[in-house]
């Protein structure tokens, strides 16, 4: 059985996006949109205590953003499209399911706290 978790963020990609939110993050941390992001990455890099944790799963991860999680859905189930983001989903044999949702993850305030998450669900 093959696994994956797919990791996507409330944002999209490409260079302009990825300019106006950094300086979103540093300018207006507050309102910024994703957690999962706000948690992951400093202000231009991910953090080394997230990659340290990712490398070390015994799951493969991908990191999406918001439109390209979308161009990977057009054979996928067509609920998955109405998931809020940020959000984790569980690709297991290319069935494609919620694994955590946006809600679990806002709650998170500290990256420890999403990596708990992350460890807990993934031993259940």
């Amino acid at each position: 059985m093959e696994r994956e978790l797919i990791l996507v963020y409330n944002a999209d990609s490409g260079l302009f996006n990825i300019i106006k939110d950094g300086f979103h993050k540093i300018f207006s941390p507050s309102t910024y949109q994703c957690n999962l992001c706000a948690l992951t990455y400093g202000k231009f890099m991910m953090k080394n205590e997230w990659k340290e944790f990712i490398d070390k799963l015994d799951i493969h991860t991908k990191f999406l953003h918001r439109d390209e999680f979308y161009k990977q859905l057009e054979s996928h189930p067509y609920h998955l499209k109405d998931v809020k983001f940020p959000a984790i989903f569980l690709n297991r044999d290319q069935k494609i399911s919620l694994f955590i949702n946006h809600e679990e993850i806002n709650q998170c305030k500290t990256l420890k706290e999403l990596m708990n998450l992350i460890s807990s669900k993934l031993t259940r």
